[in-house]
């Protein structure tokens, strides 16, 4: 028995380990990416005589798509800001298992349509502290255009692992989910529109 206990000893320091290498891979990828994202610095431009109020055509037309960017032969929407948590991640444009390894993904949604899911690991460099968030923190989200949309926090919920439909719920602006620990239940922070940058 003490062999037995052993080896399973053995083995959840594997699965530990495993689980922080892990995590380290995805907190350099997110960094690299970051890195690679940054927009160049704007051409100094004489400013215009009269500024233009310009509608962005996102207002005009809510469900159009999220612009992407390619880097690295995935594609990404923008860049996910909470800075109570000194937490900057890249968000890919749609979700799988594999890509979830890398980086945050949207789940379904828009920021546009103000009903974005953004889903990642649990993973202490990426979504692993969201449980800690209380009402009012401030989150951000910016295409990849620039264009910034700012949220706050209204709720921090745990909801069933297969319950899709509270996950996407249109009744909040910016959703963002992970898994408890083990994976037995999900957490949910949902936020609501703070205001809007174009």
């Amino acid at each position: 028995m003490i062999g037995g206990g052993l080896l399973l000893l053995a083995a959840a320091l594997l699965l530990a380990g495993g689980n922080f290498l892990e995590a380290d891979r995805a907190a350099l990828a997110s960094e690299q990416v970051l890195q690679q994202m940054e927009p160049p610095a704007p051409a100094e431009a004489d400013p215009p005589e009269e500024p233009e109020e310009v509608v962005p055509a996102y207002v005009l037309n809510p469900d159009m798509e999220m612009p992407e960017t390619e880097v690295d032969g995935h594609r990404y929407i923008g860049v996910l800001e909470i800075s109570s948590l000194e937490l900057s991640l890249p968000v890919m444009n749609e979700w799988s298992y594999p890509r979830l390894k890398l980086a945050p993904c949207r789940y379904s949604g828009s920021a546009y349509t103000g009903n974005l899911v953004i889903a990642a690991h649990n993973y202490r460099t990426h979504f692993g502290p969201i449980k800690n968030l209380t009402v009012g923190a401030q989150v951000t989200f910016t295409d990849v255009k620039g264009r910034r949309f700012s949220y706050e926090v209204s709720a921090v919920e745990t909801i069933e692992a297969t319950s899709v439909e509270d996950a996407v719920s249109n009744a909040w602006d910016l959703t963002l989910i992970t898994c408890t620990p083990g994976g037995q239940a999900r957490v949910a922070v949902r936020c609501l529109r703070a205001d809007e940058m174009a």
